[in-house]
């Protein structure tokens, strides 16, 4: 199965935004236990291009690690050669999107209305992460499917387990969770982890419970 479909299969993006150096493969650890297989780190976090090769190193295929909040392309170069097998952007940068590709690296830029999505996507995107998408909430993916249907959709923003099952329901292919899965303004203790593997394993059944109805 090649990485693309693993991440669809997994239904979860692990959003790691402001974690310490250290806390790094814990927190990758715990949502390995959980069953979370696909992580993002932000490229605003200390060390980030030396903790995407620790966590690649660490895991090999057993987890995908990519990058996040990729603005250019010289930042995604420099981290798909630190192992990043995915880039996540807030925005359509076309550029990253063709360097992206040229690496053979899974891309994955945000945008909110038709008109960026269908942008992406004719750029190369594999998949479109729409963002913010506690903006528009779950059925704007079906509209937006209604005349796009061949473009692939990732919510991200605002999704936490009240709602995922409906971002699934109507047309996420998978979705990005950020603090609702993973808060690294806590303290992360021995509970911190044991509280985070039973969440990951919450949000991997929900997105399976979605599927299955």
């Amino acid at each position: 199965m090649d990485l693309l479909s693993q991440i669809k299969e997994n239904g979860i993006v692990a959003i790691i935004r402001g974690a310490k150096p250290e806390n790094i493969l814990p927190i990758a650890q715990a949502l390995y236990e959980g069953g979370v297989k696909t992580l993002e780190i932000t490229v605003e976090t200390p060390k980030v291009l030396s903790l995407i090769e620790k966590v690649s190193e660490e895991y090999g295929d057993d987890l995908i690690v990519g990058a996040g909040t990729v603005l250019d392309s010289e930042t995604a170069r420099a981290a798909i050669m630190a192992g990043a097998k995915f880039i996540f952007s807030p925005t359509v940068d076309e550029e990253t999107i063709k360097l992206t590709k040229r690496y053979g690296v899974i891309s994955i830029p945000g945008a909110l209305t038709p008109t960026e999505i269908l942008k992406a996507y004719e750029s190369g995107a594999d998949v479109v992460k729409v963002f913010p998408a506690n903006v528009f909430g779950p059925k704007y993916l079906k509209d937006v499917h209604g005349p796009l249907p061949q473009i692939p959709l990732m919510p991200t923003g605002g999704i936490d387990l009240d709602n995922i099952e409906e971002y699934i329901k109507h047309g996420g292919i998978a979705a990005g969770i950020g603090s609702s899965l993973v808060n690294t303004k806590v303290e992360m203790d021995e509970a911190y982890f044991k509280n985070l593997i039973n969440n990951a394993s919450l949000f991997v059944d929900a997105v399976k419970t979605a599927r299955n109805r």
